[in-house]
């Protein structure tokens, strides 16, 4: 063959190649295919799931459906040495509906078969021939987190539309929602559900890796995007587009869901060794304007439900801004090792409102924080509504304002001769300037309060141990059957120091 037509023949070769990889990409898998199957059913009438459980999974308690672990040499990529692995859950006790879990590759997608022998039933006495095709409830994926030797548990996807990540050395807390619908409304609320997913095969080289999965509701249909990157602070980049099949009264997108118990600002109220019980300790919000906001949690008598109007926020979070473990002590439960989650929105949200939802609970085996975002604009029925953000599992580098930020709030009083039926707060704020401030320094309290209090003492020093500053305020309340807002930071002169401290005393 001539110079010339080697030539040639390389040139139709690469053309060729080139006209593969362009159909190949052409053909790839992604948001807008499970957005083209959200958007078909959402044409159609709503179909609950019909998939029964058999009688020996049904009637399995919470200790008998802990006994069912998933054999770790079952886990898909185990043999091919990638960095991701995903394990899975077995429906039962509160997981009843199965969910449809496949693989992306190049190759194409497969679905991937429940099988009874890849989980250990412990003790639980259960014919597995009964369990043939029941399906998953769900799954966890694992990366080396801590150490480069040890997959660890990064992200879990298990229930409606929840999913809960971790950052290096964090304990699971707070969880995540793809969505939620009319929280906290008398007509009771909604939960949209996951009923399949997609995952992509990743690289042996991958530091990341990209889920898809499908949303349903009687109300509304979604696709989702997951895009997660391990590491000290964990990134989870969400990108949506949902479908309403009907009107809603409440559109809750990126919701967070926490538990406070009791903590420094509010004790317990029975006899319990540990200072604080809570997986956050504080709703932490940051405006277009740049306008930090921190409203520490509290277990009310009644629901209690407030809201911040906001345009285009930059972000939000549930946090646990206490570290140290001397404030709970607890060490099973490791509190102080527990996620703050944070949301940063990305583009414009437009206006819309930012609402935290606080319900009592006796004890901390249920959750009764949940805080995201209303839309003032949710769309029409049928009409796409697209958005994304990006939540980052935090611990050791957290967000907070370059200001000053409120590092714990403390309720109670001093040494006093007598009760004169007075509340007593004392606000420790850190951070930026204050740590330059010297102690003889004018630092003021800026304070608002609500019709329903009485201020009776106010004012500020420098607290030596941290080098920031403490806030007290004395207050009394006219009614205490209504609950009372306060509103304080810390100013020198026209300059604003600290992030606005923003507290609600709940109703007695």
């Amino acid at each position: 063959m001539t110079r010339s037509g080697r030539r040639t023949v390389l040139g139709s070769l690469a053309l060729v190649v080139a006209l593969v990889l362009t159909s190949t990409d052409a053909r790839a898998f992604g948001l807008d295919d499970v957005a083209a199957r959200a958007e078909k059913l959402a044409a159609a009438a709503y179909q609950k799931s019909s998939a029964g459980l058999p009688k020996a999974i049904k009637t399995l308690g919470y200790d008998q459906y802990r006994d069912i672990r998933f054999r770790p040499e079952r886990a898909l990529w185990r043999t091919s040495k990638l960095p991701f692995e995903i394990m899975f859950f077995h429906r039962g006790w509160f997981y009843e509906e199965p969910v449809t879990i496949r693989e992306v590759s190049a190759d194409g997608e497969r679905e991937i078969a429940f099988d009874p022998d890849a989980f250990d039933y412990g003790k639980n006495k259960i014919e597995r021939d009964e369990l043939r095709g029941l399906g998953f409830a769900g799954f966890r994926v694992h990366f080396p987190l801590n150490t480069p030797t040890y997959r660890d548990e990064v992200l879990v996807f298990l229930g409606a539309s929840y999913f809960r990540a971790l950052g290096r050395g964090q304990r699971y807390g707070l969880s995540a929602r793809a969505l939620a619908i009319d929280t906290a409304e008398n007509s009771g609320e909604e939960f949209p559900r996951f009923v399949e997913y997609w995952v992509e095969r990743p690289r042996p080289t991958a530091k990341q890796l990209t889920i898809y999965a499908l949303l349903d509701s009687p109300r509304a249909t979604g696709a989702y995007r997951f895009v997660l990157r391990p590491g000290v602070t964990t990134v989870l980049d969400v990108d949506a587009k949902l479908f309403l099949r009907r009107n809603v009264a409440k559109l809750a997108v990126a919701p967070l869901t926490s538990m406070f118990f009791f903590g420094a600002n509010q004790r317990s109220a029975r006899d319990d060794y540990r200072p604080g019980v809570h997986d956050s300790d504080g709703l932490s919000i940051q405006s277009s304007t740049n306008e930090w906001i921190w409203r520490p949690l509290v277990n009310p008598k009644r629901l209690l439900v407030t809201s911040f109007a906001l345009t285009d926020p930059r972000g939000f979070g549930l946090m646990q801004r206490e570290r140290g473990f001397g404030q709970y002590q607890d060490l099973e439960a490791r509190y102080d090792l527990r996620p703050s989650a944070w949301v940063e929105p990305k583009g414009t949200w437009g206006p819309g409102r930012i609402e935290l939802v606080q319900i009592p609970v006796p004890d901390e085996t249920n959750d009764n924080i949940v805080a995201y975002w209303v839309p003032d604009r949710p769309p029409k029925p049928k009409e796409a509504f697209a958005y994304g953000y990006r939540v980052l599992w935090q611990k050791d580098q957290e967000t907070r304002p370059p200001m000053g930020w409120v590092r714990e709030t403390r309720r109670g009083r001093g040494y006093a001769k007598s009760d004169d039926g007075s509340i007593e707060l004392h606000v420790d704020f850190e951070g930026g300037a204050l740590s330059r401030m010297p102690a003889t320094a004018d630092i003021n309290v800026a304070l608002w309060i609500d019709a329903n209090g009485e201020v009776l003492e106010r004012h500020s020093r420098r607290n030596e141990v941290t080098g920031g500053w403490r806030a007290v305020v004395r207050f009394r309340r006219v009614d205490r059957g209504k609950a009372l807002e306060l509103r304080a930071n810390l100013t020198q002169g026209n300059e604003v120091l600290t992030e606005t401290w923003s507290y609600i005393l709940p109703a007695e």
